[in-house]
């Protein structure tokens, strides 16, 4: 207590510190006072206060536990009493053993005398009820059989609560009734056949379907009132619970799956599209089933049966089980896009369960997939590889008709631009649109993949067909007689080049979103280069075709013949263009490209007579004679392939001017200056060699060693650059071997 005093004290001096800590607050100590006293009083009056409040509940509390005792006490004497009462009524309970005894016999036989009327009767009610089941007045029948079941339930009832133990009564009674079992068993095979035609009969008859639910209802009413018996009692009457309601959605969901299986009228040996007819015969059937549900069934059962939502729930696990069954099946590749597509597709397309008809009570969003992905991809890898296979051997069928066509007699059909063309590309592409399209149907990922694959088989087709090409070239050189028709056959292939860059190019801009997907632009440059290689080759054994034909007139040309007045440029220029008249029915790409070629070689063979010393001149008028032959012979040349380049826009005198320049060097009459002419056409020409000019110098005949000598030399020393854009003629001409130092000699 004095420690409290002390810290009392203690804690006041530090406020009275804490309030005093200027002279000015002096001024204020009776208003410190007065605000101190306050809240003492303030204190004081709340501690008053809880304390009487302490005192009043602890009063309370007392004058309760007062009045507890005091119950207490009565409640024993109470019980005191009742214990003495018991014991003297045992004997008196034991006397009236016999009274429950007659009231149980009272019970009992008040029971029998209720269903008296209906137990004799049995028989005769067996028989109605027989034949109103036969009649199909099922609601009256059910009815006689709920009052014959109901009175053998009765008494059983009764007999149960008299001597549960006594079966041979219980048999008694089951067997009186035995045909009650029967009539059930009879009833229900009744209703399970209208619940089979359900959606059959809800058109025709809606009523009888309304009776059987109604029964059905009655049922399970009956099976809920003996289970809540059973919980009191423990009895159960012999045929209960029936559960018909559970019997009767197991009916429905064996009569789904049997409807969906009974759709395949046709096998694959007897129809190829058997899958097709029968997705379709499922997709139209269970449509038609589902708005006869939606729209009619659903009035014939009570809400909460939901038998809507069940039966959507029961076909789509009997169409998930066909597709399954389907999948495991060894199908081909175009039935195994149809069913795919039918599962992915159409089966939530509008044309199913997103018809009209069908919203909103099905919500496509919350149906499991009919196959599982593994399942789908287990299809899809099947389908690839099939399909690899399937377009390997198209193509190389494709490919064997068009040989047989490039040996026929007649000329192979043009395109509306008069183009020569075979049918090969059409049916190659054609093949690859069909897949593609079947492809587009199942999913855009496929479609991509089965397009890789088209485009990387193109690539080994083209390889096989610049094979096939090469050979066609040399057997025809082997027999230039046969085929007939190969200059015309070898332009179709020529042409069909172009048609294959035309169509992938197409295949790729429609079936590609963009160029960078899967990888596919890839493939491109590759068959490019082949396509371009085969028609390079393909022109190339056209031109040869040519130059056989001309090789007698080439090598008459730069003779004694040819100086004193041949012809040979003139058959030169009808034949080739007699050829080229032919060749119109190339493209464009590669016509230019071959007319340039051909151009080239002509001048090229040209520039070979001269170079192959097959005459000297002997005087300056021989020189000049030949010299000025040459120049025309290039007009002429100049003047045929202008004609024959015509559209294309290009400049094809460069190559004639080379003749031209080299009957400058032949033609000049002052041999000192020979040096700075040939300077001249090896500064204009820089493949050309020194055998080159040792052999023109032969033809001229008046050139002295001294000055060949020099002209060598001279050359050697510095060769020119040839400029990025020119064209090597001379690189490919041989001069025959006669070296130098003999030529100088």
């Amino acid at each position: 207590m004095k420690e409290t005093d002390r810290e009392a004290v203690a804690t006041a001096v530090q406020r009275v510190a804490g309030m005093l800590q200027r002279p000015d607050q002096l001024d204020k100590v009776e208003q410190y006072r007065r605000r101190e006293a306050r809240k003492k009083a303030s204190v004081e009056a709340r501690l008053k206060a809880a304390i009487q409040s302490q005192l009043d509940g602890v009063r309370t509390g007392l004058s309760q536990l007062h009045n507890a005792l005091n119950d207490v006490k009565d409640i024993q004497q109470s019980l005191a009493d009742v214990s003495k009462d018991w014991r003297q009524s045992i004997n008196t309970i034991e006397s009236l053993k016999d009274v429950k005894d007659a009231v149980v016999q009272h019970s009992q036989l008040a029971a029998a005398v209720e269903n008296l009327k209906n137990i004799f009767s049995v028989p005769e009610i067996v028989r109605e009820t027989q034949d109103l089941i036969e009649q199909g007045a099922l609601l009256q029948a059910h009815r006689k059989l709920m009052d014959l079941e109901c009175s053998r339930d009765g008494l059983m009832y009764e007999q149960y609560r008299m001597d549960s133990g006594n079966t041979r009564d219980m048999t008694l009674i089951h067997g009186y009734f035995g045909s009650t079992q029967g009539l059930s068993d009879e009833l229900a095979k009744q209703l399970w056949m209208v619940l089979q035609r359900s959606l059959v009969t809800v058109r025709r008859d809606p009523t009888l379907l309304v009776s059987v639910v109604r029964i059905i209802e009655r049922e399970e009413k009956i099976d809920r009132r003996i289970l809540d018996r059973k919980k009191q009692t423990g009895f159960v009457p012999p045929g209960r619970p029936k559960n018909w309601k559970e019997k009767m959605f197991t009916i429905l969901e064996r009569t789904v799956t049997t409807r969906i299986e009974g759709t395949q009228a046709d096998t694959r040996e007897s129809d190829k599209m058997w899958l097709v007819r029968h997705l379709e015969i499922i997709r139209k059937y269970v449509l038609d089933d589902l708005i006869v549900a939606k729209n009619l069934m659903v009035q014939c059962f009570p809400p909460h049966y939901e038998i809507f939502k069940n039966l959507l729930n029961m076909y789509h696990q009997a169409l998930s089980t066909r597709m399954q069954e389907l999948a495991s099946e060894d199908l081909e590749a175009n039935e195994i896009v149809s069913l795919l597509t039918w599962v992915l597709n159409t089966y939530t397309s509008t044309e199913m369960m997103r018809n009209m008809e069908l919203a909103p009570e099905v919500d496509v969003g919350t149906l499991e997939p009919l196959l599982s992905p593994h399942v789908v991809s287990e299809l899809l890898d099947t389908y690839m590889s099939t399909l690899t296979s399937n377009i390997i051997a198209w193509l190389r069928k494709a490919l064997e008709t068009d040989k047989k066509d490039w040996v026929k007699e007649t000329e192979p059909e043009a395109d509306q631009d008069g183009y020569y063309q075979t049918t090969l590309p059409a049916i190659v592409f054609q093949m690859f649109e069909q897949n593609l399209q079947v492809a587009a149907q199942i999913s855009e990922d496929l479609k991509t993949k089965v397009l890789v694959l088209c485009l990387q088989q193109m690539n080994s087709f083209l390889s096989r067909y610049k094979d096939e090409a090469q050979l066609y070239k040399e057997e025809h050189l082997r027999n230039r007689q046969h085929p007939h028709c190969y200059v015309q056959y070898m332009i179709a292939i020529i042409n069909n080049c172009q048609t294959f860059k035309e169509s992938i190019v197409s295949l790729k801009r429609k079936y590609l979103k963009n160029e960078v997907e899967e990888g596919v632009s890839l493939s491109q440059p590759s068959m490019d280069g082949i396509l371009d290689a085969i028609a390079k080759e393909g022109c190339s054994g056209l031109l040869e075709e040519v130059f056989l034909d001309l090789e007698q007139h080439l090598n008459e040309l730069m003779t004694k013949k040819w100086l004193l007045g041949s012809n040979a440029v003139d058959i030169i220029c009808v034949t080739v263009e007699d050829y080229f008249n032919d060749f119109a029915k190339i493209k464009k790409p590669y016509k230019k490209r071959m007319t340039a070629e051909a151009h080239r070689r002509v001048v090229v063979e040209y520039l070979r007579s001269v170079m192959q010393k097959r005459i000297s001149f002997r005087s300056p008028e021989e020189r000049k004679e030949g010299a000025e032959k040459m120049v025309r012979e290039a007009e002429q040349l100049r003047f045929l392939f202008r004609k024959l380049a015509s559209g294309f826009g290009e400049d094809v005198d460069g190559y004639c001017d080379t003749i031209v320049a080299v009957a400058e060097v032949i033609k000049l009459t002052d041999p000192s200056l020979l040096y700075l002419e040939v300077s001249t056409l090896v500064s204009k020409y820089p493949d050309i060699r020194d055998d080159h000019i040792g052999a023109l110098l032969a033809v001229r005949g008046d050139a002295s060693r001294d000055m060949k000598q020099t002209i060598m030399e001279t050359l050697e020393q510095g060769p020119a650059q040839a400029s990025p854009s020119y064209v090597p003629l001379f690189k490919d001409i041989v001069v025959p071997s006669l070296n130098v130092a003999k030529l100088l000699k």
